[in-house]
């Protein structure tokens, strides 16, 4: 798969798992494991990437004596999702024209 699509996928993979609410890295990794395999040392580039442009926002809290970054999504993190969803109906029809040979 092309490096920037998918970039780009794990992106809102990210966004979709912080819909259902505030999380935190290793949880992240294992609620998106059933979709797409990510390494931590992807993960956290995209959840500071994520965070820089505004989608994410963070926290921290100490939990068994450690620090632990939780994120959640921002509205425009939700935006984000609503534009994919949109870009991904047009990849569908563009798809569907080059599976049928370029015909309608």
């Amino acid at each position: 798969m092309d490096s920037q699509l998918k970039k780009g996928l794990l992106d809102v993979c990210v966004l979709s798992v912080l819909r259902r609410g505030e999380s935190y890295g290793y949880k992240i990794l294992s609620d998106i494991a059933p979709c797409i395999e990510m390494a931590e040392s992807t993960l956290y580039p995209i959840l500071k990437r994520l965070d820089a442009a505004g989608y994410v926002q963070s926290r921290s809290e100490e939990h068994n004596g450690r620090l632990r970054k939780y994120f959640r999504i921002t509205v425009q993190g939700e935006e984000k999702i609503r534009e994919f969803l949109h870009d991904a109906e047009m990849l569908k029809k563009i798809y569907t024209f080059i599976a049928n040979g370029g015909m309608v």
